[in-house]
């Protein structure tokens, strides 16, 4: 069954979640409220272990400080070899929805219905280079597909137009499927990804690095709008408005 967080997540959809990792943390209270007040309806969090990716970013006590100071879902993205290790300490830091990459575990099936077992939403994530069968029967069991437009943890990529498809393709096979997309999103590739059918847009430099908060998601969310008339559009999204 859904947490009430999943739920808050979904009824979010078409949403652009920022990406605290260019976040000020240094004043993390204030950043979390102009964030709120642009518009975001869920954060999200790139938790680096310096194994499975070459970078080292944050744990628990940015979780756990999070949730101190907002009510907004946290969407944790676990780029790191062990997920299992640390899944009960991040939900008990205040983790909403975790997300595991099928290229960090034995056993996807095994790794999601223990994540499933902790009462959080349950995502799992791909490499660009790693194939749509990778995820195999795990994909019943979770509630989101994260698609990877660049390679996990490394910064300044290009947009790789490989998720594209494999939006595409998971839209098609998995109607009620939360797809999420990370990597090189601005208001050009948020309209493609919306267009493939993708529901939850995770974006760092362009908001981070703009001027304001405020202008860049109104900007991120007119490229959704966009992307919205001009393909699939995201089913699970639109499923949940009509029965609201």
């Amino acid at each position: 069954m859904a947490t009430a967080a999943l739920q808050a997540i979904r009824n979010t959809v078409p949403a652009v979640l920022p990406s605290l990792l260019l976040c000020d943390f240094g004043d993390l209270k204030s950043e979390v409220a102009e964030l709120s007040a642009a518009g975001a309806g869920v954060l999200h969090l790139d938790v680096m272990d310096g194994n499975f990716v070459p970078n080292l970013t944050y744990g628990m006590p940015i979780v756990e400080g999070l949730r101190r100071h907002t009510d907004l879902p946290l969407d944790v993205h676990l780029m790191i070899s062990d997920p299992l290790a640390y899944a009960k300490p991040m939900v008990d830091a205040g983790a909403d929805m975790l997300t595991f990459h099928v290229e960090a575990v034995r056993d996807p099936v095994e790794t999601a219905g223990k994540l499933k077992d902790l009462g959080v939403g349950v995502g799992i994530a791909l490499n660009p280079e790693t194939p749509l069968a990778s995820l195999g029967e795990a994909l019943s069991l979770v509630d989101m597909a994260l698609v990877m437009s660049v390679e996990a943890g490394f910064g300044g990529q290009a947009f790789n137009p490989i998720a594209l498809e494999k939006l595409r393709l998971l839209r098609q096979d998995h109607p009620d499927l939360l797809l999420e997309i990370d990597g090189g999103i601005d208001v050009d590739t948020i309209a493609l990804a919306r267009a493939a059918g993708c529901d939850l847009f995770v974006v760092g430099s362009a908001i981070f690095r703009s001027d304001s908060y405020a202008t860049a998601i109104a900007d991120l969310k007119t490229g959704i709008q966009a992307g919205s008339g001009n393909g699939n559009g995201c089913a699970a999204g639109q499923k949940q408005e009509d029965q609201s």
